[in-house]
């Protein structure tokens, strides 16, 4: 896009996520469906004239990729390039910071912009429509100990009387000690955002950043962020931006006007089976309001789960719409039907996960250095076997765990 073009039409931005190239679900490959959802993005960011792509991060689902992974987010970004869009992006806690932003100095001259390195998170990419100038800053994700001492200059330290109530606490370090915490690490990087605008006279301000914000609501396949301090942040912290375009949190959701996560492009769990997967296109006014509107990301293969004996799953016509699912199957027989995965595939091909739950058992709720307290290796032996099959072993399978556990004993001694 010519530098005329992007000033006399409204700034529109594409707010994705969490791409997690390379990942699988329950061993499942879904390097199709990733390729069709970049198909996908490509596609609007040319129908609809995107200005800049924000990718909030998490852009390989590990920090060294498979090959056919990074060839894949290369041509993303290639054809994303194409339309004549800028692309802003930042690593994720799932990425490494340092592979992901090699040439990012280079590919900065190009319009594709990374924000991987922590000095540089006040840096912004410096847009212009026909109201003025908007800054795009790219926040990666900070874990607290690893960057509080690669962090810039705290504008705020020495001036925030509030900093000197308790200097060594995680949301005001104060001049004492560097920031501790999610909270602090993340209030410290907004303070030198802000800080930077000011001094550019930038008022519309635009802001990507990766973790857990307070009220977001989490599943089961994100990677936990607790580790090194308290998880969650305020979402005041983003208070004075047009826009956070946010990353980590797989279910696209709302928590405020400005402040949006866009989830996952496809589910990576089955407890993300009632999400509705897509990104946010965000129009921004002369004022620095944003207006978003949800753009459904493509079906791949729905996520479904079923409960019930093996029988009635296997006969009933009321499972007919899930033939074709991803599917997580809870068996409920009194006894653990042999060669269950296998007949269940013959009709549902894509059972990922099965477990057994017979109806009327009650979980034993101790945990297993209760259970085994007090047993020998037979008697913990013929349990499992009850376990599994909901009967107790045959005076025949006692007799051959006798003698396996025997047998062990004697080549032990030997």
């Amino acid at each position: 896009m010519s530098v005329l073009s992007a000033k006399v039409r409204r700034m529109l931005m594409l707010h994705t996520s969490d791409w997690h190239l390379g990942r699988s679900l329950h061993r499942a490959d879904l390097r199709a469906a990733q390729a069709a959802f970049l198909d996908h993005l490509v596609e609007v960011v040319r129908a609809e004239q995107v200005d800049v792509v924000l990718v909030a991060g998490d852009v390989y689902d590990r920090a060294v990729p498979p090959v056919d992974a990074v060839e894949l987010c290369e041509d993303a970004l290639l054809r994303l390039h194409a339309t004549g869009a800028r692309i802003v992006l930042i690593s994720g806690n799932h990425d490494s910071a340092r592979r992901l932003g090699f040439g990012g100095g280079l590919l900065d001259k190009t319009g594709v912009h990374l924000r991987t390195r922590v000095g540089a998170l006040a840096r912004p990419v410096l847009l212009a429509d026909a109201h003025g100038p908007v800054a795009v800053y790219g926040i990666p994700y900070l874990e607290p100990d690893a960057v509080r001492d690669e962090l810039p200059p705290d504008p705020g330290n020495q001036e925030n009387p509030r900093s000197q109530e308790n200097p060594r606490s995680q949301e005001n370090p104060g001049p004492l000690g560097p920031p501790r915490g999610h909270r602090g690490v993340l209030g410290h990087a907004v303070r030198c955002i802000q800080a930077d605008a000011d001094a550019r006279g930038v008022r519309r301000r635009v802001v990507l950043a990766h973790g857990w914000v307070t009220g977001g609501a989490a599943c089961e396949s994100e990677r936990d962020i607790t580790v090194g301090g308290v998880g969650q942040v305020p979402a005041e912290v983003f208070g004075g931006f047009s826009y956070a375009a946010l990353g980590h949190l797989h279910g696209q959701q709302t928590l405020a006007p400005h402040l949006r996560y866009s989830g996952s492009p496809l589910p990576y769990s089955f407890s993300e089976a009632a999400h509705h997967k897509g990104s946010w296109l965000v129009e921004l006014d002369g004022a620095g309001t944003a207006r978003a509107e949800r753009v459904p990301a493509p079906g791949y293969r729905r996520l479904s789960v079923l409960r019930g004996r093996l029988a009635e799953l296997l006969e009933s016509g009321a499972c007919a719409p899930y033939e074709g699912d991803f599917l997580s199957v809870t068996l409920t027989d009194q006894s653990r039907p042999e060669g269950a995965m296998d007949a269940l595939r013959a009709r549902f091909p894509h059972v990922l996960v099965l477990t057994f739950e017979p109806e009327g058992a009650v979980p034993d709720g101790r945990g297993y250095r209760d259970r085994v307290a007090g047993r020998d290796d037979l008697a913990v032996a013929a349990e499992f076997v009850r376990h599994v099959r909901d009967a107790p072993a045959t005076p025949g399978e006692q007799r051959l765990l006798t003698e396996a556990f025997q047998a062990v004993r004697l080549a032990e001694a030997g």
